[in-house]
């Protein structure tokens, strides 16, 4: 029997690399279907990365070229910043490393993991290097290296390094990086696959030119695919952010209070983390019983655990969103319809939120029709800063999220309203965040969160709520239709013969076709215009009834920093943001009306259908009735929204105060206890009616 020296001596550590090693299944690269993916994910997602902080447009390559056996060769090149040559081998080659960790901001990677996990697995599986090509602007040449994986040391290994001119395609690179590797995998098509991948990644990167080529054993292409960037705005740039006390744990808080380089606690707090003023520092260190002049490292841990749990008896300002990078509504629309043929698009991009202190915000997209297969179940598109979600569908919170929503009422089949619903729809969610809780080191599923959840859910509800209201408009619009035409071909018929027998004039039949048809019409169509670059929406409504009608018309349009209305003959009135009025005083029997307005400041694609509401006395088939307490709502919001972002600009006073805040303590001199003057209200939180409340005139409840 051995004993304890015996067994404690065979205690050996393990480095990280030494742990993936054995544990790949943790990366992704747990089949051979699957292995090509997980490389791909990992190289496409560093390019964009890196092209976005450099900001520069990216356009991605990727070629995959199969060989003898379940071995294939994976190309994958950039046109981003580079990487400098003392740290090439680093970025390859080394667990655990990256820029992003710490960092508190939407980013697509944060552990370090993914490229030396491809290196790793190319050398384990065909005892192959992986060559690199990085190219930087401000040098001459560029570094040609084939890198390996010292997983003992957790380092890299270096071989054939050399300095030299880059070409592709006869022309000199001029900044880049491109890799070469060969690993045990296997490529196929469908819904899992690196196609289906790229295609993903390209509607949520509209700014990205993506290409994918793929090679057989005698070099025939059988598959490909080619992406062009549908805009040429890159994603705004995202801030860092400092972390907030509600997302805080006490070992973490401990760490923090060690390492302080403040004499003050009230300094500590209001440097070190976000939605913290000086009030509200006085306020959590007076309900945790610690004097304000306390120097930071000398705090106990019951001390410590007191200031923790006041935390969360303080109202705290909600932590900083330019952490956060969302796709926004008319891209996630040009995104959808370069990969997507379908006939409707409903988006919307909710306001940020907060969860255990960390900022995030939803989008959703869902189209419907066009070549979608109508006989299954939806197709849902998963992803997480940009990034695509391909396996463990079921088991993630979006997919429960969207399962949570009756859409029997919107429109699509939901038999027990359990389950996805099934019909001719594509359901994109984005999840963009500072901390993306996966449930997995590979990153393929979202896990349970209430807060999440339920913004997704609402956003669900949005979007159901537009596919509701164009389906209802599309089958008012046929039925209208139907009547109109038949009632053409029919009247005029009967006149002519009753005519012809009577020996008498055919009648006006314009009074009679009025009476029959009995309803106000309305067509609406937004249109390009090549030449000068501008949208052009046209509003003509119809009056087929036996009396004058008055209405006022509300447009929906996309209003937005740079964009504006140009022409607008009729006049009318902003009734809110993105919703324009007219009003029609008299609208005659038999007669139409036009309301017709010029947008510019957009691209081609960007807006191609609205939503149009009206006021007054009797339906209009093609339009909805206003909700004027949503709208009245809605007006609320904005206005608060206005004020509150007048009220957080800083002033002079605020300025120095915050100086003053961090200037050394003078011995001996105390100082006065004062009120922060420039302390901003807490957020206007978000108003949004119930499921079941009307919106825009359309209750859920409602019978199509």
């Amino acid at each position: 029997m051995a004993d304890a020296e015996n067994i404690a001596s065979k205690q050996k550590q393990i480095s990280i690399s030494e742990f993936f090693e054995k544990n790949k299944h943790f990366l992704g690269f747990d089949t051979l279907q699957r292995a090509v993916i997980t490389a791909v994910k990992e190289a496409v997602d560093n390019s964009l990365d890196a092209c976005e902080e450099a900001r520069i447009l990216p356009t991605i390559k990727v070629e995959i070229k199969k060989l003898k056996g379940d071995k294939l060769e994976l190309i994958c090149q950039d046109n981003g910043p580079g990487i400098p040559r003392n740290s090439v081998e680093n970025v390859f080659g080394k667990f655990l490393l990256g820029s992003r960790f710490h960092a508190i901001r939407q980013t697509r990677g944060q552990q370090g993991i993914g490229i030396t996990g491809v290196v790793m697995y190319s050398q384990l599986t065909t005892g192959s290097k992986t060559h690199v090509i990085s190219k930087i602007k401000s040098d001459s040449f560029a570094v040609h290296v084939d890198l390996g994986l010292d997983t003992r040391k957790n380092k890299a290994t270096k071989s054939n390094e050399i300095r030299d001119v880059w070409f592709e395609d006869g022309e000199e690179v001029v900044s880049g990086l491109k890799i070469k590797t060969v690993m045990k995998a296997k490529y196929q098509r469908g819904r899992q696959s690196v196609h289906q991948y790229l295609r993903m990644t390209s509607i949520v990167n509209p700014h990205a030119t993506i290409q994918l080529i793929v090679r057989d054993v005698d070099g025939e292409i059988i598959d490909q695919g080619h992406w062009i960037r549908t805009t040429e705005k890159l994603p705004r740039v995202v801030e860092e952010i400092k972390p907030h006390p509600h997302g805080i744990h006490l070992g973490q808080l401990q760490r923090m209070l060690k390492e302080a380089d403040e004499r003050k606690l009230t300094s500590f707090l209001r440097h070190n983390f976000s939605g913290v003023s000086m009030r509200a520092a006085k306020e959590i260190l007076g309900k945790a019983e610690l004097d304000e002049g306390r120097t930071p490292v000398r705090i106990k841990a019951d001390e410590a655990q007191a200031m923790l749990d006041s935390f969360q008896e303080v109202k705290l300002l909600a932590p900083p969103i330019d952490c956060l990078s969302p796709i926004e509504e008319i891209l996630i629309k040009k995104g959808l319809s370069k990969a997507i043929d379908s006939r409707f698009a409903s988006t919307v991009t909710r306001k940020p939120a907060v969860s255990q202190g960390n900022p995030f915000q939803i989008e959703v997209g869902l189209v419907f029709g066009g070549d979608l297969a109508a006989d299954g179940p939806i197709e849902v598109l998963r992803f997480a800063n940009r990034v695509p979600l391909m396996y463990q569908q079921g088991g993630c919170l979006m997919t429960k999220a969207l399962e949570s929503v009756n859409w029997k009422q919107y429109g699509l089949e939901h038999p027990g309203g359990k389950g996805l619903p099934k019909g001719p729809a594509a359901v994109l969610i984005h999840l963009a965040s500072t901390n993306v809780q996966f449930t997995s080191e590979a990153k393929e599923a979202v896990s349970d969160n209430v807060e999440v959840h339920e913004e997704i859910r609402k956003a669900m509800l949005e979007v159901g709520r537009g596919l509701k209201n164009h389906l209802k408009k599309s089958k008012q619009r046929k039925k209208a239709q139907e009547k109109f035409d038949l009632i053409n071909i029919i009247l005029p018929e009967i006149s002519r013969k009753s005519s012809e027998m009577l020996g008498r004039e055919e009648p006006d039949l314009s009074p009679v076709i009025t009476r029959i048809m009995n309803a106000v019409f309305l067509e609406d169509e937004v249109t390009w215009d090549n030449d000068t670059k501008q949208n052009i929406c046209s509003v003509t409504i119809y009056n087929y009834t036996a009396r004058a009608r008055a209405y006022t018309i509300l447009a929906k349009w996309p209003e937005s920093k740079g964009v504006r209305m140009v022409e607008n003959p009729r006049g009318g009135r902003k009734e809110t943001n993105g919703l324009w009025a007219w009003r029609l005083d008299t609208l005659n029997p038999g007669e139409s009306a036009e309301i017709r307005f010029t947008v510019e400041g957009l691209t081609k694609g960007d807006w191609n259908e609205t939503d149009i509401f009206f006021r007054g006395n009797g339906d209009i088939i093609g339009a909805n009735k206003i909700d004027e307490k949503l709208l009245d709502e809605m007006r609320k919001v904005e206005a608060l929204a206005v004020a509150e972002a007048e009220h957080a600009k800083p002033d002079e006073i605020g300025s120095l105060e915050r100086v003053l805040d961090r200037a050394e303590p003078v011995e001996g001199l105390q100082e006065a206890p004062n009120e922060d003057l420039t302390e901003p209200t807490a957020p206007v939180s978000e108003v949004i009616p119930a499921e079941d409340e009307d919106w825009f005139g359309m209750k859920d409840g409602d019978a199509e």
